[in-house]
């Protein structure tokens, strides 16, 4: 059998490709960083790949907001490709600033496959750049394939300026909630709803991560990369080591989804 080959998209100002590649290294994946322009000339196709990554950075600078920019690049310059992909039935996750890339494009939630922009990730609460670890209660209504059989709890950092869920209107809400998009929300340690800091951009409805209707692409704005080994929890010395980071099954699922049903 072979192994799920994922490409990790990058450009001006991405930088956490490398901790990405690793992540999916480290569950089996055989993994290819690739320039967004690669793919606009041609020189690479995004068929060859089962999974799309886009990861964490600040994207060109972030000059005209988080993520607009390579947001415009997905949709007017590699939209045909990004569209077939996923009625292929293939992968894609955007993470923290790939998050907001995925939004602002109108490929998240894509309610009846729909490409329009409904929901947006805007300026923290707080009004400044925020790097914590927060805790995540996981959707066990949700329909992503990323986070099937997590614990109902994970700890995960974050680190934007630009975090904040806002949907376009109630109507947006509450067919999210309904549709079972919601994948992830800010909780406290108890799993109970929380504010500042524990929702640490005032996300409307503490969501921290959503899916598209087929669960097959996501996006979240906490770094699962940044804990996929048991050193990387902030008080692993005090508590103990776990046996892994809560991060891992994310690219484990991935990957195995693709094993499954794509390979």
């Amino acid at each position: 059998m072979g192994k799920a080959r994922v490409l990790i998209l990058r450009t001006a100002g991405t930088n956490c490709d490398y901790e990405t590649r690793h992540a999916f290294d480290s569950v089996g994946a055989t993994t290819s960083l690739e320039h967004v322009n690669q793919l606009i000339g041609g020189k690479v196709s995004l068929n060859d790949f089962e999974i799309l990554v886009i990861p964490g950075g600040f994207t060109y600078g972030d000059d005209i907001g988080a993520g607009k920019i390579l947001a415009n690049e997905l949709k007017y310059k590699l939209g045909a490709e990004i569209e077939q992909f996923a009625r292929d039935g293939k992968l894609a996750i955007g993470i923290c600033n790939g998050f907001q890339a995925l939004v602002k494009a109108g490929l998240l939630p894509a309610f009846d496959g729909r490409v329009e922009q409904v929901v947006t990730l805007a300026f923290n609460d707080s009004n400044k750049f925020e790097d914590r670890w927060v805790y995540l209660k996981t959707n066990e209504e949700s329909k992503c394939i990323y986070t099937e059989g997590m614990q109902p709890i994970v700890y995960m950092p974050v680190a934007h300026a630009e975090g904040k869920f806002v949907p376009k209107d109630s109507e947006t809400l509450s067919r999210l909630q309904k549709s079972g998009q919601i994948v992830f929300t800010y909780v406290d340690e108890h799993g109970d709803p929380t504010g500042y800091p524990g929702n640490p951009n005032g996300s409307v409805e503490g969501i921290a991560g959503i899916c598209d209707p087929t669960g097959r692409i996501f996006g979240m704005m906490p770094h699962p990369e940044r804990h996929m080994h048991p050193t990387q929890h902030p008080r692993w010395a005090r508590e103990g080591l776990k046996e892994e980071g809560d991060g891992m099954g994310i690219f484990r699922n991935a990957v195995d989804f693709v094993a499954k049903n794509l390979i």
